[in-house]
């Protein structure tokens, strides 16, 4: 019997992807511990033996499906779900034009140091005008960058990369997602121009970037139509690009690609010893004259950038004037408009050098990225680049613009290098600011937010919170050219120079904790109180624990939370990721999300996460929504170089079907080393399939295999499409049929591949189990092997669920039975459930009663909405098994029994922060770029 309360039609937003009218709400009442709500409800009561119930307002925006045999229904967003909700239309967008200000009063360059600190992406370049903004690179943590020192992301006008790869472009696909929800509802189109391999990149973004319409691309230089071609003639390709040309500035380009040491070659000492043996992979198809016939692949052309700024007019004399005969009037304004007029009493020409002072030459900026050594010999001989030099006399060398800046953002290896200094002095007077990966720059934070919150968590609990958001600097390198400036002024004239304001200030670990302690003097008591609370509970409760931790040890597996924030990055939280770390048997990662990479190095350390990316097992992402795997080449490609000329695997990857497409497409561009593997044949019916075909092998008993696991409560059964969506499932009716593979056996050697790495990591099984929020969207279980304890009892193995993005669902709770932790997404507070059903998301009671609901041990809340800055607000009644997730968070198997009880302390840390960040538009910024 349905028992209708008052109809409530509500109008929301008019962003696409909310719904047009308040839907019913039905709400299983199983879901006893939740409080009250503030909103009208239907209450349902369950009939058996009738079919299941929808109601559909306007176009049918919003289902409720059966849970729990018949006991209720969770409603939900169904074209969101189907990918109906008008999130992959293109949108058309202009080419954005702005208005332009010949007689700019403010200019500057600035260094955004993305990457400087942590060293895993190349930092960004900002050319500032009045109304013009020009940015060069856009890797990893751009908008984490914006968002702390307060620049208009709107504002960015057109974007330059010296190079087309992860390293300089990593930060793209966020940053574009964002600019589409920003503005009006068109949203807000980009510029982008880089070297002609950016075609791979466009062509892979356009995966899973449903609005590519809004990006208007440009390419220069040489076309590369196959994976490898020969160099382009090197007098050609140094040639000057033109690029912009307008009244403010002239930004021009220069191509510089690698090259090979050869018996002509002008490079000496160091510079031949270390090409030696970077330059073999071009050595092969080197004539035996020494001429050019390498094969160049794509992401090997580099860039270096020219801006010139428009001269300066020099002032008008109007006492030259008069004496040439000219009366005030109109003719003064033509002179200076540099156009020659008639004199009004002498009968001559009068031109405008005759009544002007001499014109000041613009300022010139170089932005220099030459990556290695085999690009460096093609700089040291180029001609464009010498015409900016000074020859050995100190004369300029066929121009009479001097070079006011250089930006280097070479990395260290090459800018250290003696050839290179020399190639520098060569700019005489010029500022030379160092924008590599210094070893310098390490120990000053670039995200001082994040590292100050950092540092305040380790201070009260350094067992949870063990990265300390600092690490101090192996400064062993040249200073002479060192410039710690980040801002460099251009206009008006009489400033410019560095901008001594804007010079970063070192930030100590001591500093921070000092200033913690006067402001909440009571920490210092907590701190020591939290520390003695853990010890007593965690004696208290060895009773209590479940059989996979008994006589656990701190090297049986730890999970580090990298990101715990949704949509976008924001100061406090990045963007999901999750690491698993199996210590000496190896580690994986549960989505990965912007800037992944660089969290790793917060947390481990420069040096201590190339150890963490080396030891990976496999990578597992749960969506295409970008916050959840725009990380992941970046990852994918410091693992192939750190293990390059080391006899290693491919890494398996196993995600849904659009990173394929992505995947492949990206290849093009630079190898990632990896081996793709699609989540539905790892799920249940798949691993069933799997197992009937190959039955037990390598000396493994059947009930090690996935499908036999104790914990395994979903139907199996011999379809392979016997899935959430499959026939006779309760949710068949709100969603398109997907497209699940009928035959599982092409996957078979990869899936022999994957439980041999499962095996070899102390692993039973991984599980792929698809969730409610758009088409493809997967969570995943993972089971550890069983073990034996000090007096040889077979101990069961520990349990993960992992929810990935998800409305509440059937599917979730049958997975997570028996789970030891049950890591589930929060994205909202209580009281905006209709937000979350909008969006497919959860709330976090919602998260918390899956949670309870399958019996977990301890549940993991992450996935925040960024409109919670550091805290998200929740009802601290039902969290007495609940840990609200933080980035850098690092919660050892063997800390689970007392991870509840640090939430005191934390509400402590933030007392005056549980709030909703309203400023600036944020909240509006963040729900219109919500996936």
């Amino acid at each position: 019997m349905l028992l209708q309360l008052t109809t409530h039609l509500r109008l929301l937003s008019p962003k696409p992807a909310l719904f047009s009218f308040r839907q019913f709400l039905l709400y299983p009442l199983t879901l006893s511990s939740s409080k009250a709500r503030p909103r009208s409800l239907y209450l349902y009561t369950a009939m058996k033996g009738k079919r299941n119930k929808s109601t559909d307002v306007g176009k049918g925006s919003s289902s409720m499906v059966e849970e729990s045999g018949g006991s209720g229904f969770v409603e939900f967003n169904r074209k969101r779900a189907e990918g109906r909700d008008g999130s992959e239309k293109p949108k058309v967008l202009n080419k954005r034009v702005r208005s332009l200000n010949p007689t700019s009063t403010i200019c500057y360059v600035q260094v955004l140091g993305t990457g400087m600190d942590t060293q895993d992406t190349s930092p960004s370049v900002l050319l500032f005008f009045d109304k013009q903004r020009y940015l060069f690179n856009a890797g990893e943590g751009l908008q984490r960058f914006f968002t702390e020192h307060k620049i208009k992301l709107s504002k960015i006008d057109q974007i330059f990369l010296s190079r087309v790869c992860s390293e300089t472009a990593g930060g793209l696909p966020g940053l574009l997602l964002t600019l589409a929800g920003m503005g009006e509802e068109a949203g807000l189109s980009v510029n982008i121009e880089g070297p002609s391999d950016l075609k791979y990149l466009v062509n892979a973004m356009k995966s899973f970037i449903p609005n590519a319409a809004m990006v208007h691309t440009k390419s220069f230089g040489p076309s590369t139509k196959s994976i490898g071609t020969s160099p382009t003639d090197p007098q050609k390709l140094s040639e000057l690009i033109k690029l912009v040309e307008n009244e403010v500035v002239k930004i021009s380009a220069i191509l510089l690609e690698p090259c090979c040491h050869n018996s002509e070659s002008t490079a000496v000492g160091p510079l031949q010893a270390c090409m030696t043996k970077e330059t073999v992979q071009f050595s092969e198809s080197w004539g035996t004259n020494g001429k050019p016939g390498s094969m160049r692949k794509p992401g090997d052309l580099s860039v270096i950038y020219v801006c010139e700024l428009s001269e300066i007019p020099g002032k008008f004399d109007p006492q030259k004037a008069k004496d040439l005969g000219l009366r005030p009037g109109p003719k003064y304004g033509l002179l200076q408009k540099n156009q020659s007029v008639q004199s009004d009493l002498l009968g001559i020409t009068v031109h405008p050098s005759d009544v002007m002072d001499p014109a000041i030459p613009g300022p010139i900026v170089l932005i220099v990225d030459c990556p290695t050594t085999s690009h460096l010999q093609y700089l040291l001989n180029m001609d464009s680049v010498s015409t900016y030099l000074r020859n050995a006399s100190g004369n300029p060398s066929g121009s009479e613009s001097e070079v006011t800046c250089v930006i280097h953002l070479s990395p260290s290896s090459v800018a250290s290098m003696p050839e290179y200094e020399r190639w520098m002095k060569r700019f005489d007077s010029a500022q030379h600011i160092m924008a590599g990966h210094q070893a310098r720059n390490v120990e000053i934070p670039i995200l001082k937010s994040c590292a100050r919150l950092a540092a305040r968590l380790n201070y009260l609990c350094p067992q949870f919170f063990p990265a300390s958001g600092f690490w101090p600097a192996k400064c062993t390198e040249n200073e002479s050219y060192n410039s710690s400036s980040s801002e460099f002024k251009l206009r008006p004239y009489t400033s410019l120079g560095v901008d001594k304001a804007c010079i970063p200030v070192t930030m100590r670990h001591e500093e921070v904790i000092s200033e913690l302690c006067l402001e909440t003097p009571e920490i210092v008591n907590a701190a020591q109180q939290i520390m003695q609370s853990l010890n007593s509970s965690r004696d208290l409760s060895k009773c209590m624990l479940p059989g996979c931790l008994e006589d656990i040890t701190r090297e049986e597996m730890e999970i580090v939370l990298l990101g715990t924030g949704s949509s976008q990055p924001s100061k406090y939280r990045n963007v999901t990721s999750i690491y698993i770390d199996l210590f000496s048997k190896g580690s994986l990662l549960f989505d990965c999300g912007e800037g992944t990479l660089g969290q790793l190095k917060r947390r481990f350390g420069v040096e201590g996460a190339d150890n963490a990316v080396k030891k990976l097992r496999f990578i597992w992402i749960s969506h295409i929504h970008a916050d959840h795997h725009s990380g992941l080449a970046r990852v994918l490609a410091l693992r192939r170089d750190l293990l390059k000329g080391v006899p290693h695997e491919q890494l398996p990857v196993v995600g849904p079907p659009q990173l394929k497409v992505f995947l492949d497409a990206y290849q093009k561009l630079e190898d990632l080393d990896m081996q793709f593997l699609d989540c539905r044949h790892t799920t249940e019916a798949a691993w069933d399939a799997f197992e009937r075909s190959c039955g037990p092998s390598d000396g493994q008993s059947s009930s090690s295999s996935p499908t036999n696991s104790e914990d395994t409560r979903i139907s199996k059964t011999c379809d392979a499409n016997a899935t959430l969506f499959a026939t006779g499932s309760p949710m068949l009716s709100y969603f398109k049929k997907t497209n699940v593979p009928a035959d599982h056996s092409m996957a078979f050697p990869l899936l022999t591949k994957l439980k041999t790495v499962l095996h070899e990591a102390g692993l039973e099984s991984v599980v792929s189990f698809r969730v409610v929020h758009c088409p493809n969207a997967f969570g995943v279980s993972l089971q550890a092997a069983k073990r034996s304890n000090r007096v040889g009892k077979l101990i069961p193995g520990w349990k993960i669920v992992y929810s990935g993005d998800t409305r509440p669902c059937k599917e979730i709770v049958e997975a997570s039975r028996g789970a030891t932790v049950l890591i589930h997404e929060a994205t909202f507070e209580d009281g905006m459930l209709d937000e979350a059903i909008a969006k497919n998301h959860s709330t976090t009671i919602e998260a918390i009663e899956a949670g309870n609901a399958a019996g977990v041990y301890r549940t993991i809340l992450t996935h925040f909405s960024q409109r919670y800055p550091k805290i998200p607000v929740f009802d601290e009644t039902h969290m007495h098994n609940t840990c609200i997730g933080f980035d850098l968070m690092s919660i050892n198997l063997a800390d689970l029994p007392v991870v509840p009880k640090i939430l005191p302390y934390l509400k402590l840390l933030f007392k005056d922060e549980i709030v909703v960040d309203e400023s600036d538009d944020f909240v509006e910024d963040i729900d219109a770029a919500a996936p």
